[in-house]
């Protein structure tokens, strides 16, 4: 079977080495490039595909783009989050962005990146509190964690959720928005993005390893 793809990381490819394979100077997430921009993204398909052109192999081949790499996105530990965070501030800002991401719902018909964690995103007060729970000490209610999941899993999926939540209602209320500035908004600005720095924190003091090496990406 002849195969091609796209590889974030080109040290990863040298190191595999598949057969066929286009590095993009893109971040996670964003293999194709920007967001809606059907045409760029038809480019880098286009590029992919060609290399099935090739009868050697292994190729690495970098995909040539004007606009360059991207910069690096914000990252939790990069940034000042100065909210005096409680549990009602996080309800009550939870409840502000619910209209947004029913836009969001509507405009992309019921697509969603929220689901991760086995949740609905109706109940993500519950998913809050889970994570709220674990930060003041207490064990997560596993009876909500799918059985073939770990709890370190969990948790990052939980994350993941909350960050899907946030990040598609902003998408929705302001679509000009570049994914930088969604991540600083996120991390300086939110209650959400609060609790997760101070959940990354917790994270790194438990007992168990997993959780404890899933602290390190958990503030991305």
């Amino acid at each position: 079977m002849t195969t091609t793809g796209i590889v974030l990381i080109e040290e990863h490819a040298q190191r595999v080495k598949p057969p066929r394979m286009l590095a993009v100077p893109f971040n996670f997430g964003k293999a194709l490039g920007k967001p809606g921009d059907r045409e760029f993204q038809q480019t880098v398909l286009n590029a992919t595909f060609d290399l099935l052109n090739r009868d050697q192999g292994p190729i690495l081949e970098q995909f040539e783009t004007d606009t360059g790499p991207d910069k690096p996105i914000t990252q939790g530990t990069q940034v000042t989050n100065s909210i005096k965070l409680t549990k009602g501030v996080l309800r009550e800002e939870v409840a502000s962005v619910k209209n947004d991401y029913l836009e969001w719902l509507k405009e992309n018909d019921g697509r969603t990146a929220f689901g991760l964690s086995g949740l609905e995103w109706g109940k993500i007060d519950k998913l809050l509190e889970l994570l709220e729970g674990y930060i003041e000490g207490h064990a997560i209610d596993e009876s909500y964690k799918p059985s073939e999941t770990s709890l370190a899993n969990f948790i990052r999926y939980c994350v993941d959720d909350i960050k899907a939540y946030y990040y598609e209602s902003k998408m929705a209320h302001r679509k000009d928005d570049s994914d930088h500035k969604i991540h600083e908004w996120f991390w300086s600005e939110t209650a959400a993005g609060a609790i997760v720095i101070r959940l990354a924190e917790k994270m790194k003091e438990d007992e168990d390893d997993e959780i404890k090496g899933m602290s390190f990406g958990i503030a991305r």
